[in-house]
C-alpha cells in the first residue's frame, strides 16, 4: 500500500504497544495525520516522536477510553489539530483475566466490560457526531476478536464484550449508512502482541494454540493493521457493517 491514506485524519486508540503501535505507524507512513491516543503517557509519546521523526504528522493525547470526558477530548482535540476528523481506529482494549464462566469474578467482568464494550461505544459515539457535524461521512474500525465471532473457552468476559463489538458496529453501520459513515470491525485471531504473550506466559496451555492455526503461525501486529487501514481508506468504499476476521483461518473451522 501507498498513500492509501493521503489526506485523512485519523484517530487511533490504544497507541503504546501492540495492534495501535503498528497501526500509528502504517497509518503515518500511508499518508494519515494521526491523533494518537493512550492511557500509558510515556509510551504513547515515545510512539508519536517516533512519527515524527520520520517524517509524518501526528499528536499525542492521553485517553482513558471509559471516560466520556477523555473520549470527547481526544476528538476535540483532532478537531483543533486538524479541523477534523476523516477516520478512527478504536483499538483500544484489555484481555483481562483468565477463567472458567462460574470462576469469573465480578471484579474482572466489570473491569473487561467498561474497557472492551463501553469504550468502543464511547469512541464511537463522540467520532459519529464529530463525522455528522462535518457532514462529509468518515469511517470507523472496531477491534472485535475472533472471540466475537465464535465462543472461546476460558475467557466469558472478553467473548462476550468482542461480541458487543461486532453487534454495535453492525447496528450502527445500519443507523448512519446513509450518512456516508461507514463502520466496520477487525477480528483477529491470536496476535504477538505483549498483552497476548503476557497471557500465555501466565497461561502455557494458551501457547499450545498456534497449533491449531490453519495458516500455521500467529498473526503479526501489522497484519491487523493493514487491514484497518484498508477499511478506513476510500478503496472499501462500499464495505460497511462487516467483522473482518483476519485470524489465519481460525474461525473457519
Amino acid at each position: 500500500m501507498t498513500g492509501l491514506l493521503n489526506g485523512k485524519v485519523a484517530i487511533i486508540t490504544g497507541v503504546a504497544s501492540g495492534i495501535g503501535r503498528a497501526a500509528a505507524a502504517l497509518f503515518a507512513r500511508e499518508g494519515a495525520a494521526l491523533v494518537a491516543a493512550d492511557v500509558m503517557a510515556d509510551e504513547g509519546e515515545a510512539v508519536v516522536k517516533s512519527i515524527r521523526d520520520g517524517g509524518g504528522k501526528a499528536a499525542f493525547v492521553r485517553c482513558d477510553i471509559a471516560r466520556a470526558a477523555d473520549v470527547e477530548a481526544m476528538v476535540a482535540a483532532a478537531v483543533k489539530a486538524y479541523g477534523r476528523i476523516d477516520c478512527a481506529f478504536n483499538n483500544a482494549g484489555i484481555i483481562g483475566q483468565l477463567a472458567r464462566t462460574a470462576e469469573e469474578t465480578e471484579e474482572n467482568f466489570d473491569r473487561v466490560m467498561l474497557i472492551d464494550l463501553k469504550g468502543p461505544w464511547l469512541c464511537m459515539k463522540y467520532e459519529i457526531l464529530q463525522m455528522l457535524r462535518q457532514g462529509k461521512g468518515g469511517a470507523i474500525v472496531n477491534t472485535a476478536s475472533a472471540a466475537g465471532l465464535v465462543g472461546s473457552h476460558g475467557m466469558p468476559t472478553y467473548t462476550a464484550a468482542k461480541h458487543g463489538v461486532v453487534g454495535l458496529t453492525r447496528t450502527a453501520a445500519l443507523e448512519y449508512a446513509r450518512a456516508g459513515i461507514r463502520i466496520n470491525a477487525v477480528c483477529p485471531g491470536i496476535v504477538d502482541t505483549p498483552m497476548t504473550q503476557g497471557i500465555m506466559a501466565q497461561h502455557p496451555r494458551m501457547a499450545q494454540a498456534t497449533g491449531i492455526m490453519p495458516i500455521g503461525r500467529n498473526c503479526r501486529p501489522e497484519e491487523i493493521a493493514e487491514a484497518a487501514a484498508w477499511l478506513c481508506s476510500d478503496a472499501a468504499s462500499f464495505v460497511t457493517g462487516h467483522a473482518m476476521a483476519v485470524d489465519g483461518g481460525l474461525t473457519a473451522h
